[in-house]
């Protein structure tokens, strides 16, 4: 049983062996379960023996390393899988890890002094998280969920000044994705300042669908489950205002919206609503 894994940024897509969990938290090759019947009678779990430097080729940050380098760093990897809704460190927790994500979409969370949750952003695969080092903290700067069933690789924290001393390329795209999503976070802060309601969501669903939309018959799906839930939290409104402007927004034929899932289906009337110049 084999399953295809695409990485978006290279459109490139390799058939991953597939291995059988008999931990929660552990995967193992199937091979290795022998005949005990309670491993046996476990689920099946993805997880890849040896990853072949190709697949990485032309992802940040290997882009602009040679193959030779990009196989010695990912022979200091571990790579996990998560399951939805997983949390896979959680803000203000000593950062002993930092991840690449291989498939799947994370939510990136935030914790308000008064405790409100605020997702600040979404990882996509092929993107560099919780590169706490980057930001000189020795804690993460925010909580990390699995927002669908994922893949990453990750490398003790000790390693990355290693890595950011030896191999260069390995430096500069780094800063480069945290420059990016420093700029993204930014972005943000700027619509909840000076945009009204419907102005937040609108463009909060345009920047979902550019970075994970997928071409369905109705229009583009958002690739990964979000609830409206979700959205009041990236939007800082609340959950009856996003019922509100998707219900009405489903009755003009602009979205369509289904239990943990959104569909636009006018996008040039979304990013209208946005504000953003057609």
């Amino acid at each position: 049983m084999e399953r295809a894994i695409c990485l978006p940024i290279t459109g490139r897509c390799f058939l991953l062996p597939s291995y059988r969990v008999f931990a929660k938290d552990t995967l193992c090759p199937a091979s290795n379960l022998g005949h005990n019947p309670e491993r046996r009678s476990t689920r099946w779990g993805i997880l890849l023996a040896k990853l072949d430097e190709s697949l990485l080729v032309g992802l940040p940050p290997f882009s602009l390393l040679k193959r030779p380098q990009i196989r010695e760093i990912l022979d200091q990897a571990q790579s996990k899988r998560y399951d939805h809704d997983t949390v896979i460190f959680r803000e203000d927790y000593e950062a002993d890890r930092f991840y690449l994500l291989l498939d799947g979409y994370l939510r990136v969370v935030r914790t308000t002094p008064d405790g409100e949750q605020i997702i600040a952003l979404h990882i996509s695969p092929g993107q560099l998280f919780g590169i706490a080092p980057a930001l000189e903290r020795d804690t993460y700067p925010a909580t990390a969920v699995a927002a669908t069933e994922s893949i990453a690789l990750s490398w003790p924290v000790r390693l990355w000044t290693q890595f950011t001393q030896n191999y260069p390329g390995f430096a500069t795209e780094s800063y480069r994705t945290l420059g990016s999503r420093l700029g993204e976070m930014q972005t943000r802060i700027t619509e909840l300042a000076t945009q009204a309601v419907e102005q937040r969501v609108a463009a909060a669903l345009m920047r979902l669908v550019s970075q994970s939309g997928r071409k369905v018959e109705e229009g583009i799906e958002i690739a990964f489950p979000i609830t409206r839930q979700n959205v009041s939290e990236m939007t800082g409104t609340t959950l009856h205002t996003v019922s509100r402007l998707l219900s009405a927004w489903e009755k003009s034929g602009i979205v369509h919206s289904t239990r943990k899932h959104i569909t636009v289906t006018d996008p040039h009337r979304l990013m209208l609503l946005s504000g953003a110049q057609g």
